[in-house]
């Protein structure tokens, strides 16, 4: 088994259906179980003009490989419709496998640690609802990254459930 950390966030259709749907089908995904969903939070969006997103973090017990779970997550986003047209674009629904267990891994289709998990408060901030005390393969602090990334527009909705 593996605990994996997979960041969800929308900003098309009824973000927050889309946000919390997809929260559903993680729970109902083979071999996991979804252990801890964070708050919902609205943040600005990355790249081009577009609406808000709607953002939160999964948590997940799996057997899934970390690819096998990669496909799993895309056929979800294909379930919404995603489509893949504009480089940080709007989308219906992305889910991006940020950590899967300690473990470092650069393959052509996955990189985990995320590459911008560092950097974006949509992330860190409900990886804090979810793991206040994680620390990142490197050995990093959570904690650390969150005293240099501010809230920078973030508002949380809701509760951790």
């Amino acid at each position: 088994m593996a605990l994996a950390y997979v960041g969800l966030g929308s900003n098309l259709e009824d973000p927050l259906a889309q946000v919390t749907g997809a929260f559903v089908e993680l729970a109902e995904l083979p071999l996991t179980s979804l252990l801890a969903r964070s708050s919902l939070y609205s943040s600005r969006a990355v790249g081009p003009e577009q609406p808000d997103y709607i953002n939160a973090v999964a948590l997940l017990d799996t057997q899934l490989a970390p690819l096998a779970l990669l496909d799993a997550l895309q056929a979800i986003e294909q379930a919404h419709q995603r489509v893949r047209i504009q480089h940080w674009g709007p989308r219906t629904l992305d889910l991006d496998l940020l950590l899967y267990s300690d473990q470092i891994i650069e393959e052509e289709r996955l990189t985990v640690p995320h590459p911008y998990l560092t950097q974006r408060s949509f992330v860190l901030y409900p990886l804090a609802d979810i793991t206040p005390n994680l620390q990142l393969p490197d050995g990093t602090p959570l904690a650390d990254l969150l005293s240099r990334c501010p809230a920078d527009g973030l508002l949380r909705l809701s509760s951790p459930a």
